[in-house]
């Protein structure tokens, strides 16, 4: 896949030195609260390794960029796309802002806008999908700021710290996407 640009961000290619960062946070439950249960248990560095390594490689039906800062091409955290269904030209989303002092600063909204982009303009995919856990608010709030919608729940999917929570199924379609680019929401979309 090409490089991807937008005004402060990159979307690159993996790299094997993008392992140190991580693995700053793959074990962090700041972070990994907030995903999949792939992130159940603490993460060994060769789990780490054999993860990048495999998308290094292009192994499986993972495709995936590291969000990285525009000049110094630095390491800020990752977007994926998975369980690609060209049939139906479907993908899923999973997005990751690894550094703390990266968060809350407009990164994952503008790495979202331009992922979906190329989702709808150079993959002509009709569907982008993602899953969310309903405590993660500041998460689904980007993702509506971005377009998504909220397309249904699991209810109590998922089991944290003492209690079931729902997993929310939120989506955005190339009609959406379509809108969005003609009357652009706040000026936020251009």
């Amino acid at each position: 896949m090409p490089r991807l640009y937008g005004d402060r961000i990159m979307l690159r290619e993996y790299r094997s030195d993008d392992f140190v960062h991580m693995r700053d946070w793959v074990n962090d439950p700041e972070v990994v609260n907030n995903l999949s249960d792939v992130f159940l248990y603490p993460h060994t560095a060769s789990e780490t390794e054999a993860f990048l390594s495999a998308v290094l490689e292009k192994e499986g039906d993972h495709r995936g960029f590291v969000i990285a800062d525009l000049k110094t091409e630095a390491y800020i955290g990752q977007i994926d796309l998975f369980k690609f269904d060209w049939k139906n030209r479907t993908t899923e989303m999973g997005i990751v802002i690894g550094s703390r002092e990266m968060r809350d600063k407009g990164y994952g909204s503008e790495a979202i806008r331009v992922l979906q982009k190329f989702v709808f303009e150079r993959l002509n995919l009709n569907r982008l999908q993602l899953e969310v856990h309903d405590y993660n608010a500041a998460a689904i709030n980007c993702y509506i700021r971005c377009g998504f919608r909220e397309e249904g729940r699991l209810r109590e999917r998922h089991y944290m710290n003492g209690s079931y929570t729902d997993t929310v199924l939120m989506a955005i379609l190339r009609s959406d996407y379509t809108r969005l680019m003609a009357d652009p929401i706040d000026g936020e979309r251009s």
